[in-house]
């Protein structure tokens, strides 16, 4: 197992304090620290040369996993050879779903959903709606979905060392979406609704001016790479 720590030098001692309860019986733990913030993507990417894995597990910190999410995601890859990435079914600190599954946004539906007003956001409800999969992500298994959240990606390590993991041109935001539109040029992308996980994460717009930066940075360069589609 590979922990990679993307923070500050002075936060290395409550990773080791957390780490001391680690059960060696479980396997050995490879800690990776000492760069700082490199970013989401390029911080997963520091473990590619050491893998060697069937499979490869993306999580965020702020992930909580269902018993059994793991073992229905590894179930679904048996099932499904053409399957290379699973996504999870993903509740809210509340209990409600989150539709972090998605088809191919649009600048103007992430605008709707991210920065506007919850008035002009109920106006365009369907679009909304449409670019979350809503009408498909639910109970059932959903393969071919167009793009996936970083915060839980279970892939085939072949697959995700062929494509030399995220982007790491992606800072923060979007390098799930590039990983995914490019992931999806060589196998499929499935929902499996039996991998549960709580989600305690929250928007963009929500965490200040900074991470609304790194956002619209990344949507153009995202956009710049793969197309641009306004509605």
């Amino acid at each position: 197992m590979h922990i990679v720590d993307n923070g500050p030098p002075d936060a290395r001692a409550a990773l080791d304090a957390a780490l001391r309860a680690w059960d060696a019986d479980v396997g050995e733990l490879v800690v990776h620290s000492g760069h700082g913030n490199v970013g989401y993507g390029r911080g997963n990417n520091l473990v590619l040369a050491a893998l060697d894995s069937d499979v490869h597990l993306v999580m965020n910190p702020d992930v909580e996993l269902d018993r059994s999410a793991l073992a229905a995601s590894l179930a679904a890859l048996d099932a499904h050879p053409e399957v290379g990435l699973v996504a999870p079914a993903v509740r809210g600190d509340d209990g409600a779903c989150q539709f972090l599954c998605k088809r191919y946004p649009t600048v103007w539906v992430l605008f709707l959903r991210g920065f506007a007003p919850r008035r002009l956001r109920e106006r365009f409800e369907r679009a909304v709606a449409h670019y979350e999969m809503r009408d498909l992500i639910g109970e059932r298994f959903v393969d071919r979905v167009p793009l996936a959240s970083g915060c839980f990606m279970l892939v085939r390590t072949a697959l995700f060392v062929k494509l030399g993991g995220f982007d790491p041109r992606f800072f923060m935001y979007f390098e799930d979406y590039d990983l995914s539109v490019r992931l999806s040029r060589e196998a499929a992308i499935a929902y499996v609704p039996e991998a549960r996980i709580v989600h305690h994460g929250g928007e963009a717009s929500r965490k200040g001016w900074r991470h609304v930066a790194w956002f619209v940075t990344s949507a153009w360069r995202f956009f710049a790479r793969h197309g641009w589609k306004f509605a």
